[in-house]
């Protein structure tokens, strides 16, 4: 579970985070959507540590993040850029590193590589360079590196930025056996399907602050609007929704 109380930051002369507060709960996946501007990747960071907030507190399975940063850390996976994959490393050496930065042996990393490689079907892969590979075969392969030391959060920001239609729709399905393997899953996006689809909750964010949290149907019905897109509009106002 993740859980984020009253986090406010402040980034030059914008106040990126605005007493922010929200959960996200284990066996769901919670979805973060706003405008550009709107705090999503200032939030993600803070949860993750990348940023110290000027106020408030955030929890990773009831661990003070700033507090016990390294332990926090632990029980996160976080879901890089695909793109930016190690070309001259094998999936298998580059998620083995990634598990030994976690705090695992040489000998635990190992095994857990090879767990990960079997779970994602990356077996006829595992032992070719990166460099080109598929989109598909990388988001895998950066997925696998998030999840190798068995966090129970994961957290991908705009996760399909830049993938085709089969590569999304691998993730997509990846996602939901995450949420009903009991994992928290919370994710940052801008594609109003991406969210109404796999969301369980959404929080709708607009200058750092909540503005509404609920079910894409609750979302709708609260609005009296028949899409997610129109009553995503509708809560965060039309200036803002054209902007994003």
């Amino acid at each position: 579970m993740i859980k984020v109380d009253n986090l406010t930051k402040k980034i030059g002369d914008v106040q990126a985070l605005n007493d922010l507060s929200f959960r996200a709960e284990d066996g769901h996946i919670t979805g973060l959507l706003g405008p550009n501007g709107a705090g999503k990747t200032t939030c993600l960071r803070t949860l993750f540590g990348l940023l110290k907030p000027d106020s408030g507190e955030s929890y990773v399975d009831d661990i003070n993040v700033a507090e016990d940063h390294f332990a926090a850390k632990k029980q996160l996976g976080l879901f890089p850029d695909p793109f930016g994959l190690y070309e001259r490393l094998t999936p298998r050496e580059y998620i083995s590193y990634f598990a030994e930065l976690s705090g695992m042996s040489k000998k635990e990393a190992k095994q857990a590589t090879q767990n990960v490689i079997g779970q994602l079907n990356l077996d006829d892969i595992a032992d070719r360079r990166c460099k080109g590979f598929s989109q598909g075969q990388r988001m895998k392969t950066a997925l696998a590196q998030a999840i190798v030391h068995r966090p129970t959060n994961i957290i991908l920001d705009e996760p399909t930025r830049g993938l085709d239609v089969m590569s999304t729709r691998l993730l997509r399905d990846i996602l939901l056996e995450l949420k009903n393997q009991g994992h928290c899953v919370l994710f940052s996006s801008h594609v109003m399907q991406e969210v109404a689809a796999l969301c369980d909750r959404v929080i709708v964010m607009a200058q750092g602050k909540v503005v509404a949290i609920g079910s894409p149907d609750e979302l709708c019905q609260q609005t009296g609007k028949d899409s997610l897109e129109d009553a995503f509009i509708a809560l965060i106002g039309t200036d803002e929704g054209i902007a994003a």
